[in-house]
């Protein structure tokens, strides 16, 4: 009877695997590149967040890696439809593991470049304060080997490719990656649409700070396309109202603190989905005082 019954639960145990394999597969789109310019992409699809690809005279630059191997051979492959050169750098915006997962997948002569803070969060234990895998011998080469404080410039041929740390935001490490002859700028998670702003405040991320940070970089920049790992292609109008909206949220909790209102009280405020947000707004206030 016994084994009348594994041999019953077995096939059914099987094609309950192949089946969720096969759903996982159809529930991920395909990568494909969407052009932005002649040299730029926006890299969409995939498991992990939105990234970038820009062909430059001498090589590829890639921003952000993706989540898993299938994912960034897919991104691989695409780029060598569009071009026979080889990818030479590799930025990280954040240290997101779907922004930097895919990072041992690529290469190793491919040079991995990141914003100071973004590398040394690496190492930090995760959210709930699991050790970092990345310390891991096998995945150090595959850790940023090359960091910039506020502004790197790297040149593929006569192209320039403009790297910028505005400050604290998502994370402490959140960097944007400029080209200025498209006037358009990739900032990984620095701005969501349709759906809340996300902050670290594990990784020292900071509201506050978030809304200088955004700001500083209008008046920086003078972008035109704003390419977000999690949202669709935003013009200068939808980062101004991002930044109205999250200080009218901070105003919002401000008062209510005021008033005495409790954490719970005041999620209640707003919408359910928001609930991340508030918590963090609400604990850099009281933290402050």
């Amino acid at each position: 009877m016994k084994k009348k019954l594994q041999s019953i639960i077995f096939p059914f145990s099987l094609v309950l695997f192949i089946s969720f394999s096969f759903a996982q597969q159809q529930d991920t789109p395909p990568v494909r590149l969407n052009m932005i310019s002649e040299r730029l992409y926006e890299i969409q699809g995939g498991r992990g967040a939105r990234g970038g690809v820009y062909i430059g005279e001498t090589g590829v630059l890639v921003i952000d890696a993706k989540m898993d191997k299938s994912s960034v051979d897919e991104t691989i492959q695409e780029i060598k439809k569009k071009t026979d050169k080889q990818i030479i750098y590799l930025i990280n915006t954040h240290s997101d593991g779907d922004h930097v997962n895919g990072n041992q997948y690529f290469p190793q002569t491919v040079t991995i470049i990141a914003q100071e803070n973004c590398r040394q969060e690496f190492f930090h234990p995760s959210r709930d304060g699991t050790p970092s895998n990345w310390s891991k011998p096998e995945l150090i080469p595959f850790v940023p080997s090359i960091t910039f404080s506020d502004k790197m410039d790297i040149y593929l041929g006569s192209k320039r490719v403009e790297l910028w740390y505005f400050g604290v935001g998502h994370t402490t490490g959140d960097a944007v990656v400029y080209f200025p002859e498209e006037k358009t700028a990739f900032l990984g998670d620095q701005i969501f649409s349709g759906r809340p702003q996300l902050i670290h405040s594990y990784k020292g991320g900071n509201s506050f700070e978030h809304v200088k940070t955004l700001t500083k970089m209008l008046e920086t920049l003078d972008a035109e396309k704003y390419c977000s790992g999690h949202s669709e292609i935003m013009d200068r109008d939808a980062i101004k109202k991002h930044i109205d909206d999250m200080k009218a949220h901070q105003e919002k909790v401000m008062s209510l603190i005021k008033d005495n209102k409790p954490l719970e009280e005041i999620k209640k405020e707003f919408d359910e989905n928001e609930a991340r947000l508030i918590e963090s707004i609400y604990n850099e206030i009281k933290s402050s005082k």
